[in-house]
């Protein structure tokens, strides 16, 4: 295993070997306030690892990772027109494009920069540009909080159906 670089680059970009993720600036994925700045890195590292223990509270569970990499937008040019699986694209629906995965797949997207997450179903192809790996709709990134940049860098994760895996949340959060 690799020792983790010092450098700001594994800490901001996702094609360092050792990226982190970011860190929530207004709080923890959970809601409660962020650790305070003051607190020394080891503090940090052991509040990381009882947070990884916690179930992230949520509307919809989400599993591994799928990919990631830059997400931009789609809307108003394209309102109304027939997108490639046939149905009229809809800027304000949580839809989106992607080259690969199939047609109705829902991926869970996660904005690292807002902490902001949303689930969209694929509907179109796309990207066409060569450094994105999602196009969303005009909906789904003002959802993310990023539809006045135009790009942010996301994670996209499976969506787990769901019955599985349901009775061990249950029963880890009833134990709190």
């Amino acid at each position: 295993m690799s020792e983790p670089c010092a450098s700001a680059k594994a800490v901001h970009d996702m094609r360092c070997s050792n990226y982190t993720g970011f860190k929530a600036r207004l709080g923890g994925s959970d809601g409660t306030p962020a650790a305070d700045a003051s607190k020394s890195d080891a503090s940090d590292t052991a509040a990381s690892a009882d947070d990884a223990a916690k179930p992230r509270l949520s509307l919809f569970r989400s599993g591994r990772d799928l990919q990631r990499g830059m997400a931009s937008w789609y809307g108003p040019g394209f309102h109304g027109r027939p997108t490639a699986n046939g149905e009229k694209f809809d800027m304000y629906e949580l839809t989106a494009a992607h080259k690969t995965l199939p047609f109705g797949t829902r991926v869970v997207v996660h904005n690292p920069r807002t902490g902001k997450e949303v689930v969209v179903r694929i509907n179109d192809r796309g990207p066409f540009a060569k450094d994105r790996v999602i196009d969303l709709s005009k909906a789904a990134a003002n959802a993310l909080g990023f539809k006045s940049r135009g790009q942010d860098a996301v994670v996209l994760r499976e969506v787990l159906p769901p019955g599985r895996g349901a009775d061990v949340l249950a029963s880890s959060s009833a134990s709190e």
